[in-house]
């Protein structure tokens, strides 16, 4: 049975699985009165302890999982766990989180959230065999810890009235991002099952889980909403090949400065935390226009002949499109969502990074034809020194069920890298099943990455998978 034949197979146990769940009882038109309306939902309550009658003054905590099952077409050569696999399949944890935010005065707050993240059976644990066997035992970290100072509050004290500036100052370890609106995307309001993971432009390299220890402001000013910051990039030591791409060597250890700017044309955000919405699933009309950078010197090195190194600059920039645009009947609408960024990526000569997430694979020794550049598993080229333009857009069905909404998306990538001789294209398929919105929701998705040759940096076939993600988040 080949790989199509197999997704097919599971389409068919996922559809049959899914139709109890998305069928309605058939009514009688003929005997049966037509039912009462039913009341609203009620939101999710949040787990809030209120120390004033205002309400201003708090401590909030919040959980999230998002939990894995995939059928993953492996690149050509690879072994699991000392068999070769052309297919794998498993289940992992993508996410785990716990939030509390802690507002205990108007003027500062402190945010926490901690978790982990990238366990599958055999990858984000251990090794070895046994008690702390491969896979057992992922680690357990903090991904931001930050104080916050309000410098210029969003309401007068005086008038009682908005402020048209709004400031608001920081330090810790954070996510106050500049280069994209995607490059601080929450992970739990996404239009899509994950992030394209090019949007972290450092990710696990000077960075930890795409943060970085550092002094932040943001805030906003009329429709403008902005973030800034200058930060201590973890400290990477790569060692670059004679004649080969630069790599990740920042032991100078200058400071990286980065910043982000959108202007809201329709709706309004707020922005109490670091994390943007991709998909406000109908609630607000949006149209933001925006445009970023990230600098860092000296953050890469390259090794031009056997007796000589070269530091190079990091440079990046990006602008980008947010729209989501509710239409059609009111008591049941629908909603369109398109996001559109452009990354230009410099970190210096030929750089060239791969990724593979809960990546089960490795090399079979004993395997005779033509292998991918990326590696095995499900690796491939995330991002390099060149241009990326992703878009991704989805649409949000009537209600056909009091159970479940349907929010059917695609997204678009071309990997324009100077260290490959011909561009790459991926793209995603995918319908999110929304059971409670954001809170509770079912994501099922196709993705396809092309693989390039080892001899010519060219594309020479293509690999996909097939990912379900349950997400619970509150």
């Amino acid at each position: 049975m080949n790989f199509t034949q197999k997704i097919t197979l599971l389409g068919a146990h996922l559809l049959c699985g899914a139709w109890p769940l998305l069928a309605q009882t058939p009514k009688d038109s003929v005997a049966t009165p037509p039912p009462s309306p039913k009341p609203a939902a009620k939101p999710v309550p949040e787990l809030k302890f209120k120390f004033n009658s205002e309400g201003t003054l708090y401590a909030k905590l919040g959980f999230g999982s998002q939990l894995w099952t995939r059928v993953i077409e492996n690149n050509p050569g690879t072994m699991v766990n000392g068999v070769p696999q052309a297919t794998t399949y498993d289940v992992g944890i993508r996410r785990m989180r716990i939030f509390a935010t802690m507002h205990l005065s108007t003027r500062y707050l402190l945010y926490i959230q901690m978790g982990t993240n990238n366990q599958s059976f055999i990858s984000g644990g251990g090794t070895g065999t046994g008690t702390n066997g491969a896979g057992k035992k992922a680690p357990f970290f903090f991904h931001d810890v930050y104080n916050q100072f309000t410098i210029v509050p969003a309401l007068n004290e005086q008038t009682q009235k908005a402020n048209p500036f709004v400031l608001y100052s920081g330090i810790g370890l954070h996510s106050w991002n500049g280069v994209s609106r995607l490059s601080s995307a929450s992970a739990w309001r996404l239009l899509t099952l994950d992030t394209p993971v090019f949007n972290f432009n450092t990710i696990e390299v000077s960075d930890q889980f795409s943060r970085q220890f550092g002094i932040f402001a943001h805030g906003e000013w009329n429709r403008f909403l902005f973030r800034f910051n200058a930060n201590k990039p973890f400290a990477t030591n790569l060692k670059p090949t004679v004649g080969g791409g630069a790599v990740d060597n920042n032991q100078g250890g200058k400071p990286s400065f980065a910043g982000y700017v959108d202007y809201q044309f329709l709706d309004k955000e707020t922005r109490q935390n670091p994390f943007t919405t991709s998909s406000y699933l109908g609630k607000k009309k949006m149209l933001n226009v925006g445009a970023g950078f990230y600098t860092n010197q000296d953050g890469t090195m390259s090794q031009p002949t056997a007796d000589q190194t070269r530091s190079h600059d990091i440079k990046i920039w990006a602008a980008d499109l947010f729209m989501e645009l509710p239409f059609g009947k009111k008591s049941n609408p629908m909603s369109f969502n398109l996001y559109s960024v452009l990354y230009n990526y410099n970190f210096g000569p030929n750089y060239l990074r791969t990724t593979a997430v809960m990546n089960a694979g490795v090399a079979d020794p004993n395997f005779k034809g033509a292998i991918a550049k990326e590696g095995f598993g499900n690796a491939k080229y995330l991002l390099g020194t060149g241009k990326v333009w992703y878009t991704q857009a989805g649409l949000l069905l009537p209600k056909f069920s009091e159970k479940v909404r349907l929010q059917p998306y695609v997204t678009y990538a071309v990997k324009n890298l100077d260290a490959l001789a011909q561009k790459g294209t991926f793209y995603d398929l995918g319908t999110n099943f929304l059971i409670d919105g954001h809170n509770a929701k079912i994501s099922v998705q196709y993705s396809n990455r092309p693989l390039y040759s080892v001899e010519n940096n060219r594309v020479f076939k293509r690999a996909g998978e097939v990912l379900t993600c349950v997400q619970l988040h509150f």
